[in-house]
């Protein structure tokens, strides 16, 4: 965890016995990340369809799978089919309500573990982030789930027992979409709570990549502790499924793994085509989960 101590300059003048110290910088609040293989994109599907998905998933991706079991996530009555799929391209956590899905779970992108549980809470509130339910315990931990700017809902998660999960081969890229009445305040929080750095910032990146041919897009690209994100700034009129896909998955080769998700009964949305330095697509799962897949030039 990184602490910065803030520097206080003080003076001395002869005639006076003390002088209030010079005001300085505010200090800037801790991160709290863990790592992007514990950030897990959650992804509500019909009970019906979770093995299907589960299995299509894994097939397209690899990886391995937690024992799936029926569990209360929310703090009030329910019940939930639930399983982690861990893969080299990312995590999900995968849920299938038994029960109606109680206010405000569903709308939730992401989980997001965080080393201390009160600390990160605090400073999300500080940096303009809006509790939609106060921290509440689960069957192994502490949750809690939050609103930024522009109405980017997120689950920061802690667990009693230190998960351990395996290092990604590559890391995936939480999708934002948002006009520009909110893109800059979320960045300054996300900026703030995550330390995230800004690798890119292009501010008339081809429509397009987005579905909208003869228009241009502001398209930022962060990294942080807690993975990658790429900030998509528009007129919010988009096609489908354009702003459906919460994560873009990096793989290696993309011609191979549309392959392997054709053969799991994955659907093919938009095909794979060029988008700067890299080709992506956007496809379907069985359950309805929608997700991009690209691959990086030199990745």
């Amino acid at each position: 965890m990184k602490r910065f101590t803030l520097m206080v300059a003080t003076a001395l003048v002869a005639i006076s016995p003390a002088v209030a110290p010079a005001k300085g910088p505010a200090p800037t609040t801790a991160d709290y990340s863990v790592g992007p293989q514990y950030d897990t994109t959650h992804v509500y599907v019909a009970p019906e369809d979770f093995d299907r998905f589960v299995a299509s998933f894994t097939a397209t991706f690899g990886g391995t799978t937690s024992k799936q079991g029926e569990f209360q996530v929310t703090p009030t009555a329910s019940r939930t089919k639930s399983q982690l799929a861990l893969t080299p391209a990312g995590t999900i956590s995968v849920f299938g309500f038994l029960t109606p899905v109680p206010y405000p779970f569903g709308a939730e992108r992401t989980g997001y573990l965080v080393s201390d549980m009160d600390g990160a809470v605090a400073s999300a509130v500080k940096l303009g982030a809006t509790r939609l339910i106060t921290t509440f315990p689960d069957p192994i931990g502490r949750d809690v789930v939050v609103q930024w700017a522009g109405g980017v809902n997120m689950q920061l998660y802690w667990h009693t027992t230190k998960p351990s999960y395996p290092a990604l081969a590559t890391v995936p890229e939480n999708r934002v979409y948002l006009t520009a009445d909110a893109a800059d305040t979320f960045i300054k929080q996300w900026t703030g709570f995550a330390h995230a750095r800004v690798t890119s910032d292009d501010k008339a990146a081809p429509g397009a990549e987005i579905g909208q041919p003869g228009k241009t897009y502001r398209r930022v690209r962060l990294t942080s502790g807690y993975g990658k994100m790429s900030v998509i700034v528009s007129d919010g009129q988009l096609p489908w499924p354009y702003g459906r896909d919460m994560t873009g998955y990096a793989v290696s080769d993309l011609s191979v793994t549309l392959d392997k998700a054709k053969a799991a009964g994955v659907e093919m949305l938009v095909p794979a085509h060029a988008e700067g330095d890299r080709q992506a697509a956007i496809v379907r799962f069985p359950g309805g989960y929608i997700a991009e897949v690209h691959s990086v030039a030199g990745e």
